[in-house]
């Protein structure tokens, strides 16, 4: 993200991408379309497979196309049974963040015990990469959002959070029944990442942590308050935004999303 004296300027490659918006596209044409990331004008990533090729063939496409990985996912498995080898695939990407978007549990199940697990969980594994330079996020999901106590659960974790933070994915927080904008005033200081997905206006959303993939709408025309978000969280720090759009219509809403965000002006 640029910064500048009066505030946040929206520039040409501040705003990164979810390589899983493109996962039907990777699963056909690799090259292509790290090439068609690059002539959106897109940097910065978020990602850390590479879709079946040997990694320093990745890493080569990776560095032709100017390609930078600064987040890559990893799953509750592997942060619980063997958060180690994920500081090694942090380095092989040359990341310095590592993202879990999913606690397991049964259903729409999810509870008290599910959150306090999790919450272990991410301090063990999050003091384990903090110790190698790396900052652990959880995506939240949107089941965090049901109620405990005076607030909710996932109030819980960002309280009892010590070795990580989180990745505000503003769709699922709104999908979730939270104001992604009252949350991030709320824990100024937990999020360090945010994935940019707007909600197509009428949409009931729910604690399911699911939806209809097309209910991803370009960013600025769905019922999010996606620009004073990105302001504010501009004005916080967060330094890496990545777009994420998993609706079938990601080839053509990417770049208008891209047109929306460059236009914000303070």
């Amino acid at each position: 993200m640029l910064f500048v004296s009066g505030g946040f300027q929206a520039g040409a490659q501040e705003f990164g991408l979810q390589l899983y918006s493109l996962r039907n596209q990777f699963s056909q044409d690799v090259e292509g379309s790290l090439a068609q990331i690059r002539d959106w004008g897109i940097t910065y990533i978020e990602g850390g497979g590479t879709y079946g090729m040997p990694q320093e063939e990745f890493m080569q496409l990776l560095d032709k196309y100017d390609l930078k990985v600064t987040s890559i996912g990893a799953s509750f498995e592997e942060l619980e049974k063997d958060p180690a080898s994920l500081i090694e695939k942090a380095r092989a990407f040359g990341a310095s963040y590592v993202m879990c978007a999913w606690i397991p549990h049964r259903g729409d199940a999810f509870g008290l015990e599910d959150t306090e697990k999790a919450i272990a969980v991410f301090n063990r594994a999050g003091r384990i990469l903090e110790e190698a330079g790396l900052q652990l996020a959880y995506h939240a999901h949107g089941y965090e959002f049901r109620p405990h106590g005076d607030g909710t659960l996932f109030d819980l974790m960002a309280e009892q959070a010590e070795y990580f933070d989180f990745e505000m994915d503003i769709y699922w927080v709104k999908h979730g029944g939270a104001d992604p904008l009252e949350l991030l005033n709320r824990y100024p200081d937990k999020f360090v990442l945010m994935h940019l997905k707007d909600l197509e206006k009428g949409v009931t959303g729910n604690t399911s942590g699911h939806e209809d993939v097309e209910t991803n709408v370009v960013l600025g025309t769905g019922q999010i308050d996606v620009a004073g978000l990105v302001r504010r969280g501009a004005e916080l720090g967060i330094q890496y935004m990545f777009i994420e759009d998993e609706s079938s219509q990601v080839l053509e809403q990417v770049p208008k999303s891209l047109e929306f965000l460059r236009g914000l002006k303070d």
